[in-house]
C-alpha cells in the first residue's frame, strides 16, 4: 500500500498482504476451482458453516469452530463482515473487467461481505453485499488478508 493522507493505492504486483478484492473474496468464498455451487461458503446448511443471529448467542466466535469450505477457508459465511478492497458500487460489475476486477476507483463506502453473527441467515449467503463506512468499527466486523501470487 501506499498511504498519502487519507488516499491508500495499492499495487496488486507486489507481494505483500493487502485486504482481498470483492472478486477474490468471493472466488474464495465459493471454493475457487473446487466450487459444488453451496449457497453458503462450504454448504447449503447456514449451520454447519456459518454463525449468524439465530445461532450465535449474539457474540462473535473463534475462528474454525465451523465446517470449512472446499478451499479449507473457515468462516466465510457468518462470524464477522469481512472488509474488501473495493468501494462500493452497485452498478460496477456491469461494466467491470471480466477477470480481476479491482472495483471502482474511488466512492463514499468500502465493501463488507461473508455477512455476521449479528444478521439473519439469509445476509450471510455466499453473494450477500454490503456497503461500510471506512470509518466505523464494531465487533462484527473484521478482516481477512490476501497475498498476490506470483508464478
Amino acid at each position: 500500500y501506499t498511504i498519502n493522507g487519507t488516499q491508500v493505492t495499492c499495487d496488486f504486483a507486489k507481494n505483500g498482504y493487502r485486504l482481498p478484492t470483492e472478486a477474490e473474496w468471493e472466488y474464495a468464498a465459493r471454493g475457487g476451482n473446487q466450487s459444488r455451487g453451496y449457497l453458503y461458503s462450504g454448504s447449503n446448511n447456514v449451520d454447519s458453516v456459518a454463525w449468524h443471529y439465530q445461532n450465535s448467542g449474539g457474540q462473535t466466535h473463534p475462528v474454525g469452530t465451523k465446517q470449512s469450505n472446499e478451499l479449507g477457508l473457515y468462516d466465510m459465511s457468518g462470524n464477522v463482515w469481512e472488509w474488501c478492497w473495493d468501494w462500493y458500487d452497485g452498478k460496477y460489475y456491469a461494466q467491470s473487467p471480466l477477470k480481476n476486477p479491482k472495483g471502482p476507483s474511488s466512492g463514499t463506502f468500502r465493501v463488507g461481505r461473508g455477512g455476521s453473527w449479528y444478521n439473519d441467515a439469509v445476509y450471510v449467503r455466499s453473494a450477500s453485499r454490503n456497503l461500510i463506512t471506512p470509518s466505523y468499527s464494531y465487533d462484527y466486523l473484521g478482516f481477512r488478508l490476501s497475498r498476490t501470487v506470483t508464478f
